[in-house]
């Protein structure tokens, strides 16, 4: 999946090769729902912004200069298709209360994950990133599912990659206020289990 090999699609297609077009969409399609599905919170309008993305995408193709990885350029559509579908439902962004964690509580947290079968980690992540604000949702997912860098990310969304950073730090902390309320009784009954 190198940057490459989409360029040698990206090639065919502007000279004219519209099939070619279906080899794009098939790589990058399930991560383009998953984030549209983090952003927006509804299968459905996730789907609807997954094909207003590629539309877009093909509709632009010329425009893309390769100087990013065709990942990132097709993440940042994704993106801003997900911000104007939110304004267009004039949908707000429902904040999280928290209170303030320091680093020390998040380390703790992280320990206590890491006790957790990495599926049941994954699992129980993903489903309190369902519970986060739409653009921590969406940083996450880029930042520690897809594993892209601060660069990469700063890219997609538009602002620098120190802002990136500390977007991602205030994200974590959202969730890791939740995980906290989520999984901490069922580690407290599981250590009662244990003592029993």
């Amino acid at each position: 999946m190198t940057t490459n090999n989409d360029q040698h699609y990206i090639n065919q297609i502007i000279n004219g090769d519209t099939n070619a077009f279906s080899v794009l969409v098939d790589r990058y399609k399930d991560l383009v729902f998953t984030l549209a599905l983090r952003m927006l919170k509804n299968r459905e309008e996730a789907e609807e912004v997954s094909q207003d993305t590629f539309i877009k995408t093909y509709k632009s193709l010329h425009k893309f200069k390769g100087d990013s990885k065709f990942s990132t350029w097709i993440y940042k559509v994704a993106y801003n298709t997900c911000l104007d579908r939110l304004k267009k439902n004039k949908k707000h962004f429902n904040d999280v209360a928290i209170d303030e964690f320091t680093e020390h509580q998040i380390k703790t947290m992280d320990n206590a994950l890491d006790k957790m079968e990495q599926q049941e980690h994954n699992q129980a992540i993903k489903d309190c990133l369902t519970l986060l604000p739409n653009d921590d949702s969406f940083l996450l997912t880029l930042y520690y599912f897809e594993e892209r860098s601060l660069e990469e990310i700063s890219k997609i969304i538009g602002i620098k990659a120190n802002n990136v950073k500390v977007k991602i730090f205030r994200s974590r902390k959202k969730l890791a206020s939740i995980l906290k309320q989520r999984l901490e009784p069922e580690i407290i009954e599981h250590y009662e289990r244990e003592r029993r």
